[in-house]
């Protein structure tokens, strides 16, 4: 887990993508929400979609930084609030957030 921990350390967010995804916890379901995005019929354990997340989001990033048209803002504060939800349910040892 410490790419993993490493990566998040080094995650530098526009503010209003950050309180968006934190503004959108309330409301997210993890049955259907995490399904969605990660395009699966069963529910991951935590880790596992972290790790997903990971990627995704940084993929998201990069579109981002890059300027392509193709970017959504909605998907990306998706994939945030998903992100921040999944970090609350690792285990003690592995939760940064």
């Amino acid at each position: 887990m410490t790419s993993t921990t490493d990566m998040l350390k080094s995650l530098r967010r526009p503010r209003l993508l950050v309180r968006a995804a934190r503004f959108g916890l309330s409301e997210y379901n993890r049955d259907k929400d995490l399904k969605k995005l990660m395009k699966t019929n069963t529910t991951p354990s935590p880790s596992q979609a972290v790790d997903g997340l990971l990627l995704t989001e940084a993929q998201l990033e990069d579109t981002r930084k890059s300027g392509d048209a193709s970017y959504s803002c909605a998907r990306h504060v998706e994939v945030l609030i998903a992100l921040l939800a999944e970090l609350q349910l690792l285990p003690r040892g592995e939760n940064l957030a």
